[in-house]
């Protein structure tokens, strides 16, 4: 019989991330708090841009946005918003949406399925995602559950079953 396998990715749906930003964007120009401040919640290329007059409102600005992601299903662990900082009267925060598992969180990854997970689970880091092996299918949703208990810094999703 043939390995079971699946992969551990960490992607976000751009359409969604679209539509979170545009619903955003929508409560920041109806929203009484932030009339004639000059806020306001754009993307520009691959990063998202809030702007308002102080640092408070700009803070209030991303956390419309971080419910908005929250709304439609995106993890916020995807999101990588920087501090606020201050450009000519303003206040800005750039923030941009993180896809695929870097090198650094795939080791340690790795490292809890050796550690932790069944005896006869393998796994294998393939560019951006990685590819977990088994002969059996319930020590591979044993692994899936392990994952899914773990603190980890990306958001991860568990895709291929097969």
């Amino acid at each position: 019989m043939a390995d079971s396998t699946f992969d551990i990715v960490s992607k976000v749906d751009p359409m969604e991330v679209d539509n979170a930003l545009n619903q955003a964007h929508k409560e920041v120009a109806q929203r009484y708090d932030f009339k004639n401040v000059g806020a306001s919640i754009e993307m520009s290329g691959e990063k998202v841009l809030m702007k308002a007059n102080s640092e408070e409102r700009v803070k209030a600005i991303l956390e419309v946005f971080e419910s908005k992601l929250i709304k439609r299903g995106i993890s916020l662990r995807s999101l990588d918003a920087g501090d606020p900082f201050a450009s000519g009267k303003e206040y800005r925060i750039e923030a941009s949406m993180k896809a695929g598992i870097d090198q650094e969180n795939a080791k340690k990854i790795n490292k809890i399925i050796r550690d932790e997970g069944p005896k006869g689970v393998k796994s294998q880091i393939q560019g951006d995602e990685l590819r977990v092996s088994s002969k059996s299918r319930d020590d591979l949703q044993a692994t899936m559950s392990l994952l899914k208990g773990k603190d980890l810094d990306v958001a991860l999703q568990f895709v291929n079953f097969r």
